[in-house]
């Protein structure tokens, strides 16, 4: 398995109830074709990864990570000024949740104008820094199922590459040219990537 790849090459046999070898190079870079596409489309990284970004604070004692679900923050600071957790999510210092930052009372870094303390600032640009870690530890199922029906069709389209239909037996049968079915489109969409306002 490559890294990046949503399913397993096991999996993806199973799924097209493939049970010899011979095809197992060919379904191995179509499990990694259709893994790229699928995070390319949802403009995210799926797996486990560290982050360490500068930003632009909101105003907010609130600021959306581009990255997510976050699983660890392991620091930030404001204007160069290190922020410590907040130990229980109530006294003074930021916590988290899946998708966002938070400060929480009086943390100390004012000393810039434009910007309060409790508030990630507007001003400088980019005075808010944090490394993190986010994403799914193992990938969501109906991720896999998706990335398995996008290969499984790139699989079948290898005997009818470029035909919209064909006559069998005197029986027209047509064939799916678009890039993802619907049912495909209506998982994913739940996991795209938005920017965060």
């Amino acid at each position: 398995m490559a890294a990046g790849d949503l399913t397993t090459l096991a999996n993806a046999k199973q799924w097209l109830n493939v049970t010899t070898a011979n095809d197992d190079q060919l379904l191995t870079r179509l499990v990694s074709a259709a893994s790229q596409f699928v995070q390319t489309w949802l403009n995210r990284t799926i797996a486990s990864a560290s982050y360490t970004e500068k930003h632009t604070g909101s105003g907010s004692n609130t600021l959306a990570l581009p990255n997510y679900p976050i699983t660890a923050v392991s620091s930030l600071s404001i204007r160069g000024v290190p922020i410590a957790a907040s130990p229980d999510g109530v006294q003074v210092g930021y916590t988290f949740d899946d998708r966002f930052l938070y400060l929480i009372g009086n943390v100390g870094f004012s000393a810039f104008p434009n910007g309060a303390d409790g508030q990630f600032p507007t001003w400088p640009p980019l005075g808010v820094q944090v490394s993190y870690t986010a994403g799914y530890a193992t990938t969501p199922l109906e991720i896999e199922q998706a990335v398995l029906e996008l290969m499984g069709l790139k699989y079948a389209d290898r005997t009818h590459f470029g035909q919209n239909s064909k006559s069998v037996g005197g029986e027209v049968v047509s064939f799916m040219t678009s890039d993802m079915p619907k049912g495909v489109v209506t998982i994913l969409q739940n996991y795209r990537k938005v920017i965060p306002v």
